[in-house]
């Protein structure tokens, strides 16, 4: 346990000269109420004052004193605003590449390189699943280094069966019959091909995104609008007391 610091009499008692250092620097206009000292460390202290001016509400004057061993000077070591209760603060600062979130990227951008990101593996690594395998050699073939992981693939169809184009989006709670049985369905390759297509309907608000099997729309292939029957419409009422007016 840290040895308790010591009161200095001359350096907690030199409020006087903390003022004069604030004044000297072209802040008199600013100072306010002594608030106290603090000391910092051996023959260290800090001295404290309200900042009156309004451009900083809630925050304080900090002038920092100390004395050399055996010394009776005291000597201004810096002064600086620093925040108090109630002060306006920036937001606290999130790193870049934890601060953008899917959605952000923009023309330009290029997001940092992840080099253990754990969704993604190498494209020649055995998972011991065969059609997972094929799929990887297959990839690694045209190139590509890493490849969706098991965690990487099971956050995205996680993700998209909870989003706009799953089953419980209003569009498919209310849609007469699901992507499954869509002549616009497209399944897509590899293991995620049992859960998820591409919606390929000009029509529908899914084209050209991915869609679970039972997600739907109003624009599904095989199903037609009802039609009022005609003998059931009413006939038109014509209103022979109306004027028409020339």
């Amino acid at each position: 346990m840290a040895a308790a610091i010591k009161d200095d009499p001359a350096l907690l008692g030199s409020e006087a000269v903390a003022r004069t250092a604030l004044e000297e620097v072209g802040e008199a206009g600013t100072i306010g109420d002594y608030l106290g000292a603090v000391m910092e460390a051996e023959r260290v202290a800090t001295h404290y004052f309200v900042c009156t001016s309004a451009a900083y509400p809630g925050w304080n004057w900090s002038v920092t004193v100390a004395r050399v061993p055996r010394g009776k000077t005291v000597t201004v070591c810096e002064s600086a605003l620093v925040p108090g209760e109630g002060a306006l603060l920036p937001p606290v600062w999130v790193p870049y590449v934890d601060r953008l979130a899917p959605g952000d990227i923009g023309p330009g951008d290029v997001t940092p390189y992840v080099a253990d990101d754990p969704l993604l593996e190498q494209g020649f690594e055995a998972t011991g699943n065969e059609d997972v395998d094929m799929m990887a050699q297959w990839e690694l073939g045209l190139g590509r280094v890493r490849v969706l992981s098991a965690e990487g693939r099971e956050a995205a169809a996680q993700r998209w069966y909870a989003g706009e184009h799953g089953p419980s989006a209003p569009v498919a709670a209310k849609a007469p019959a699901s992507c499954s049985s869509c002549g616009f369905y497209v399944p897509m390759a590899g293991v995620l091909r049992s859960m998820f297509g591409v919606c390929a309907n000009a029509w529908s608000p899914s084209d050209g995104t991915v869609v679970s099997l039972d997600h739907g729309c109003g624009a599904h292939s095989e199903v037609d609008m009802v039609l009022p029957d005609p003998e059931k419409v009413p006939s038109p009422i014509v209103d022979d007391l109306a004027l028409e007016q020339l």
